[in-house]
């Protein structure tokens, strides 16, 4: 079993697996296989727009690759921990659960309730939801995001987190950390600044 779960074969084949069975669940769902508006681009950077999560890639493609490196972060520390014991967990293991919360989170961000919780809350007042190959490239950046993670030394990882989040952060007066913030408890003098007062 551990070296099925260390095959860079196995693993591509799970990671295939779970982005058509992904795919197959938002279409089953009714969300768009792409943009509405008719064609797919590689990148939109128009956040105040309906065709924001829409294409391939955007300002929040960036959260996800952090995703990833989070993911990667916690399954170390749960891997240490475990190996403490004696008990040992391959990487490609804590690789599956990754991408199974990745799934299972672009399945419930299209939900109606999350959809209409960012337009009530967060800047994102026109999102209609990812189009269903945005959400599989989103997996996918949380894919890249978890093996820059097992390669790069950790302190460049870091960086690259603080780069990605201030960066973002100051395009587009967004990033993972005010998107989970305004989701989860929204303050109005962060929405104020984010839609462009102050």
């Amino acid at each position: 079993m551990q070296r099925m779960l260390n095959s860079p074969w196995f693993l591509a084949g799970a990671a295939f697996l779970v982005l058509a069975a992904t795919a197959a669940v938002l279409a089953a769902m009714d969300q768009v296989l792409i943009c509405r508006c008719g064609y797919v681009k590689i990148w939109h950077g128009i956040v105040a727009s309906s065709e924001n999560s829409q294409h391939l890639a955007d300002w929040y493609t960036f959260s996800h690759i952090i995703h990833g490196v989070a993911f990667y972060g916690i399954g170390h520390l749960v891997r240490r921990t475990l190996a403490r014991r004696g008990i040992a967990v391959p990487l490609g293991a804590i690789f599956i659960g990754a991408l199974g919360i990745e799934a299972g989170w672009e399945v419930f961000e299209n939900t109606d309730y999350v959809i209409n919780r960012y337009r009530e809350v967060t800047i994102s007042r026109e999102y209609y939801g990812d189009s269903v190959i945005n959400s599989i490239a989103d997996v996918a950046a949380m894919i890249a995001g978890f093996a820059l993670a097992a390669r790069l030394p950790i302190w460049t990882t870091l960086a690259l987190v603080a780069a990605l989040e201030v960066g973002v952060g100051w395009a587009i007066r967004d990033n993972l950390t005010l998107n989970i913030l305004m989701l989860l408890y929204p303050l109005p003098f962060i929405l104020e600044w984010q839609r462009g007062g102050g």
